[in-house]
């Protein structure tokens, strides 16, 4: 897989102990890469990279993307070939509570990691991850392509739009004349196991369902664009692997991964999928509290990976919500080998993706 790329590659993951960083690094370990990961803090109790036991199968850095120094010598220290950016302060309604700290991590926090790009003269790709909600989200009847305006109303979006300037900026002006290879990538709405966020909705079934009780979905008609954690993280890997093969097309450029146009569903509709798959659960609607809006409608168009990467999703809704729903009954069934349980799903995501003549996947 990724034309063997990662294999005894040097790897650096930020944010590797969240929910899809651990993912990430399961999965590059799983290639054969020696991973090292800069986190300041494991984000949740249970946590996936605690349950895999991560931190004894890689380097385990306690830094902050905002300590520009610290995150300087992790680089000059691990000196990668690869460079995965996912760092970031990620729940929309905390932003609210926290407007400084969301910039300083997610727009900081990048031009942390550019300058350290610029630093290290191993490194052959670094992909940074912002989100689908750095576009300016009029609630269109289309996807948002990578040119669409960017923009947020609330801070975690806004930190986000300004992150994919800043990565544009530094792309354009230093990074590509000092012959440095970097992406940014856009994608949202990631669901899986082992997410424990808070204000999300397979985590609040999850918690819900295993105490035996109704889980609380606050806005059951908004739409958005579920994929499985392994989707975008593929095309991460596959982005990676690309740049650092030349990258014609590639280098500077941002990227959506997402399901196809029109694979879009309801938060009723992920919450039904979900309990069919865990049986003899339910949810009812309650409106937020607070009262603070997200956006109903949020559509993305991945026409760009498709025709620059050969990259497309794998998995159908139903797929994505099995699997989802799998990997939480297994851990709350008390399952003692989960670490055995995410590889399988790897693996058995890898395989369809190779029945469906992937490009990343041959």
């Amino acid at each position: 897989m990724f034309s063997q790329a990662y294999r005894g590659a040097r790897v650096l993951v930020t944010g590797h102990t969240g929910f899809k960083g651990s993912w990430l690094a399961r999965w590059l370990l799983e290639l054969g890469a020696e991973v090292a990961g800069f986190s300041l803090y494991v984000p949740t109790q249970p946590s996936h990279f605690e349950i895999l036991g991560l931190e004894k199968r890689l380097r385990h850095v306690t830094g902050d993307v905002r300590d520009a120094a610290a995150l300087a010598r992790a680089f000059a220290d691990w000196r990668p070939d690869f460079a995965f950016h996912l760092a970031a302060q990620p729940i929309v309604r905390d932003s609210y509570a926290q407007p400084k700290l969301t910039f300083d991590t997610n727009l900081g926090g990048t031009v942390n990691v550019l300058e350290a790009v610029r630093a290290t003269p191993s490194l052959r790709a670094a992909v940074l991850v912002t989100s689908d909600k750095c576009y300016e989200n009029l609630e269109l009847q289309r996807g948002y392509a990578e040119d669409d305006r960017l923009g947020g109303a609330d801070p975690y979006s806004a930190s986000k739009a300004c992150a994919e300037i800043a990565i544009s900026s530094y792309a354009r002006s230093l990074l590509l004349p000092e012959g440095r290879r970097v992406a940014s990538t856009r994608a949202g709405n990631v669901i899986g196991g082992g997410d424990w966020a808070k204000d999300r909705i397979v985590p609040d079934c999850a918690r819900a369902w295993s105490a035996g009780e109704g889980a609380i979905v606050r806005n059951p008609a908004s739409t958005r664009p579920w994929q499985h954690v392994l989707e975008p993280l593929s095309g991460y890997l596959w982005l990676g692997a690309c740049l650092a093969q030349g990258g014609a097309g590639l280098n500077g450029e941002p990227f959506n991964f997402g399901p196809p146009a029109g694979a879009n569903h309801t938060v009723r509709e992920l919450a039904d999928a979900l309990a069919r798959h865990w049986p003899g659960k339910t949810w009812a609607a309650q409106p937020a509290a607070d009262g603070r809006r997200e956006a109903a409608l949020l559509q993305l168009d991945c026409a760009k990976a498709a025709a620059r990467l050969q990259w497309r999703a794998a998995l159908d809704f139903d797929q994505t919500a099995e699997m989802t729903a799998a990997w939480y009954r297994a851990y709350y069934s008390g399952n003692r080998d989960m670490d055995g349980v995410t590889g399988g799903q790897i693996a058995r995501y890898a395989a369809i993706a190779g029945e469906k003549g992937l490009a990343w996947a041959k």
